[in-house]
């Protein structure tokens, strides 16, 4: 049984919610287990093939979903996606900004480019898709915001500026909404993974026994994350058990940011 199945199926019966990034890794988890708790789902993605796949096979579990052709670093683009699913579905309840963009380098050999790419896509897509989904829900007098961000928003970490930068952004967009719009219904809170073991994380962040030991070493809990616990602090927020909570951040990361993560994440990978 999962962790999750721990929550009643009928959880989110009757929503309807928005996950960017719900193609892959945490956002396609995030998309499974919302349409299992009942919930319609608006995966959003510049990859759409990919998107299909993870609409078909939640429609094949029996739930609703569509999938979005969308780049969220581009305000005209999010504008044509959030008409596209009010036309599909009549309504959004929940939205899950999970669109990211990240790698590990020395800040001295950043270039612009790659720079405006994770700002563009990490906070700015937050900012244009909370804006834009947020509309509805402050017409409907009731919604849901919830962010992916990282512990490191408030620490910085080592080789990983733009991110941190952005997360650091995302996360003061989420306390600065989370007050603005709770008297309007609309609660907003972010959830701040650690290291979470994929297929993608080990390939990129720990390919080696040794770099997996000593990242393993930086986490208190003494074991990785997985997209599960993620997801269901998703499922606690987006539902009406979260109905008190606006303005927060949820760390999730076996208290690897109370000790020395960043630096040993940033050394293991170089």
């Amino acid at each position: 049984m999962g962790m999750n199945a721990l929550f009643s199926p009928e959880l989110l019966l009757g929503k309807v919610a928005v996950i960017t990034g719900g193609g892959t890794g945490i956002g396609k988890v995030i998309a499974e287990d919302f349409a299992q708790h009942g919930a319609k789902v608006a995966l959003l993605s510049r990859n759409l093939d990919r998107l299909k796949e993870v609409a078909v096979e939640i429609q094949k579990s029996g739930r609703e979903a569509g999938a979005f052709a969308c780049d969220v670093s581009e305000p005209e683009a999010v504008r044509a996606a959030a008409k596209a699913v009010l036309e599909r579905f009549g309504r959004v309840d929940i939205l899950i900004n999970n669109a990211a963009a990240n790698f590990i380098r020395p800040s001295e050999k950043l270039t612009s480019v790659r720079w405006k790419k994770v700002i563009d896509i990490v906070l700015n897509g937050a900012f244009y898709s909370s804006l834009e989904f947020g509309k509805t829900m402050l017409a409907q007098k009731n919604g849901r915001i919830i962010n992916l961000v990282a512990a490191y928003a408030w620490t910085g970490a080592p080789g990983l500026a733009p991110s941190a930068s952005a997360k650091a952004g995302v996360v003061a967009l989420t306390k600065t909404l989370g007050a603005e719009w709770a008297s309007r219904g609309v609660l907003v809170n972010a959830v701040a993974p650690g290291p979470i073991d994929t297929p993608q994380t080990r390939e990129r962040l720990w390919p080696t026994s040794e770099m997996e030991k000593q990242i393993l070493s930086s986490i208190p809990l003494g074991r990785f994350g997985k997209e599960e616990d993620v997801s269901a602090i998703t499922l606690f927020l987006a539902s009406e058990l979260g109905r008190n909570i606006s303005g927060e951040v949820i760390t999730t990361d076996g208290a690897q940011s109370l000790g020395r993560g960043a630096m040993d994440l940033f050394k293991a990978a170089r």
